[in-house]
Formats: structure tokens, sequence, C-alpha cells
């Protein structure tokens, strides 16, 4: 029911953070991993890894804001498998500031690395998914998906975004056998979340006194979630947001 042997996973973003803990547990479970991202000193690091744990994982150069890269992206993974099962939209970025600091600029460029890449990359693999009669997608969300944060106005923006465009995707697509589903992170300890706790006094005990678990995630707990979502085991489980936070989100 978990297997993935033969299928194909694009993950964007897939070279650190969340995005390689899921992209882990995709190569884990058999799949050919796809990583597009834009530094690639740091994608080839994460391409031995993957190719150790799984069948050989490529890396494709990719500016998941530009519509013609990811064109060009689809239509390398076409030309080299000849089809995309699995799709995980993970790439993003986050500016703190609150909304009066914050430049238009600085804005976009949040909206459309978190928002409107998940929209292009999505849009890109649906021909594929739907000549081969079924598909998974994955976009990764945020506690700020649910929640509000003064430091972060174009950050819970876009992640409330992902939710609503994961629900819009899910109704449209379920006819082609498509599933799509969000995932969204409570705090969880990577590089973003390192520079958060040392630009927001307080942050770090703030999340240890609402979560449940009483610690931040680790990225490696995103292996099962990221299976599960690719799997045939989701197969009705559609328009979906699954929080993965330790409990923070049930907190009162």
């Amino acid at each position: 029911m978990f297997d993935l042997t033969s299928c194909v996973a694009v993950v964007t973003g897939g070279n650190g953070g969340i995005g390689l803990g899921m992209a882990r547990g995709l190569a884990r479970a058999g799949a050919h991993v796809v990583v597009a991202a834009r530094n690639m000193d740091k994608t080839d690091a994460a391409i031995r890894e993957l190719s150790a744990l799984g069948p050989p994982a490529l890396a494709i150069r990719t500016d998941v804001t530009v519509e013609d890269s990811v064109v060009g992206l689809v239509q390398e993974v076409d030309r080299r498998f000849g089809r995309v099962d699995i799709l995980v939209n993970n790439a993003g970025i986050n500016i703190r500031a609150p909304a009066q600091d914050l430049s238009f600029a600085q804005w976009n460029e949040v909206l459309s690395t978190n928002l409107s890449s998940a929209f292009l990359c999505a849009r890109a693999v649906y021909p594929l998914m739907k000549r081969t009669g079924a598909g998974k997608v994955i976009n990764v969300g945020s506690m700020l998906s649910i929640f509000g944060a003064s430091f972060a106005p174009a950050y819970g923006a876009s992640k409330g975004g992902i939710v609503q465009l994961t629900k819009s995707l899910a109704v449209a697509w379920a006819a082609d056998r498509i599933q799509v589903n969000a995932v969204l992170p409570g705090w969880i300890d990577t590089e973003l979340t390192t520079a958060a706790r040392a630009q927001v006094a307080g942050l770090n005990e703030r999340v240890l006194a609402r979560t449940p678990a009483g610690r931040w995630g680790m990225p490696s707990e995103f292996e099962g979630i990221a299976v599960f979502l690719a799997s045939s085991a989701s197969d009705f489980i559609t328009g979906a947001a699954i929080p993965v936070d330790g409990g923070y989100s049930t907190m009162a």
C-alpha cells in the first residue's frame, strides 16, 4: 500500500529542511526523486543522500517563481521518465517584518515563492498526471495557514492561500483521480526557524510552552506523512490540510 516503486516524485525546495525530510521518505519508499531548487551545491549533496536511500535521484536547477523555468522542469522530467506521479510543493521563504515595514517588493517575493510557485508547478504537472490516470499533489502550508503572526504578514497570507489552492485543485481534479492535500508543519527545527529564533524574542519559549509534545519537530518526522499522501493509502483523501505540529494547533 505504501510502495512507491517506479513512481516519479518532484519535490521543490527538496534540498533541505522539511522538503528534504519528505524527499527522504519518498526515496526510501522506492520513488525516483527529482529535486527542483536553485542552489545546486546544496542540491547535489541532497541528491547523493537520496540516491543512497533509494533509486537514483535527479537534480534540476529550477526557479519556481518563473513560469518558463517550471515548464522546463516538467518537460525535462517527462523526457527522462515519461511521467510525474507525485508533486511536493515545498519551496518557500519568509521575510520577517510587520506589515508597515514590509515593502511591496518583499510582499510579492514571498507570495511568488510560496504560493504562485505552487500554482505554476501544479498546473504544469497536471497534463502528465491526467495522461497516466492518477496523481498526488502535496502542498506544504504552515501553522500560519491557521494562525496570525505580527512579524509574518506576507508568509501568513501565502500559507493561507496554499490551503485554499489545495481545496480548489482537489475539487477540480478529483475526476482525474488526482488527490491534492496540504501538510501544515508546526514549529520545526530548520535553517529558517533557526533564523526566526534569533530574530523574534521569546519565540522558542512560546513554542515550547504551547506545544503539547514539549519540543520542536524535526524534518525527519515528515517522511511518513509524505509517503502516506503520495501512496495509494490516501486515494480517498483529498482537499485535506493536515497539521504535523506535535499538538500545537489543538492547544487552547
